[in-house]
């Protein structure tokens, strides 16, 4: 199960990232600078999500509380197209520029919901390393089974999801799905201790 929930939030962080490009061409169009906007915020995202997902790792971890922190960014996507269009066409009539516009949409917009989906690959390291013989091979396995969640991701949507659905009706749909793989982990009671 938690391996399936690692390749499920690869897949759906790098789909939303695609689809983020279309939330922004309306007022901000597809240049560089969006793309490059979307890209570092995503990663900024990540990367903040892996280190805090280190350090709540270290607290206590359970399936319950990682069910916790995968519903958040199941319920920006689902309330998503509530506050999306509001946020861009604010900063589009502040006129910051070309560069600065879409970089603050971009973070308004894509931080909070990236940061979360990175908390759960180190988190659910943790919650699998049983043994400190096999921790490589687990933390190896679990960022592998994230990128290649990814990979299909990115193909799915940029090849098929977008030519037969809606953008917010398919950023919408990851959120249903975020919650649908949340609620089993609520109840499984999964903790690990690593044996010295």
């Amino acid at each position: 199960m938690i391996k399936f929930v690692v390749f499920i939030c690869g897949a759906i962080v790098m789909s939303f990232e695609i689809l983020g490009s279309r939330v922004l061409a309306p007022n901000f169009g597809s240049s560089v600078f969006v793309w490059g906007s979307l890209i570092s915020v995503f990663l900024a995202g990540l990367s903040a999500g892996y280190y805090l997902g280190g350090w709540l790792a270290d607290k206590k971890p359970s399936s319950r509380k990682l069910s916790l922190m995968i519903i958040i960014p199941g319920i920006f996507f689902l309330t998503f197209p509530l506050y999306s269009a509001p946020i861009a066409d604010w900063i589009f009539t502040k006129d910051l520029g070309v560069r600065l516009s879409p970089f603050l949409a971009s973070i308004a917009l894509f931080l909070i919901p990236s940061l979360f989906l990175g908390i759960v690959s180190p988190y659910t390291a943790k919650l699998m390393i049983c043994s400190l013989h096999t921790s490589g091979k687990t933390i190896g396995t679990l960022y592998a089974l994230s990128t290649f969640g990814s990979i299909i991701g990115t193909l799915i949507t940029s090849f098929y999801l977008i030519t037969i659905a809606g953008t917010n009706t398919l950023i919408m749909g990851q959120g249903i799905l975020l919650v649908a793989v949340a609620i089993p982990l609520y109840f499984m009671d999964l903790v690990c201790a690593v044996e010295k």
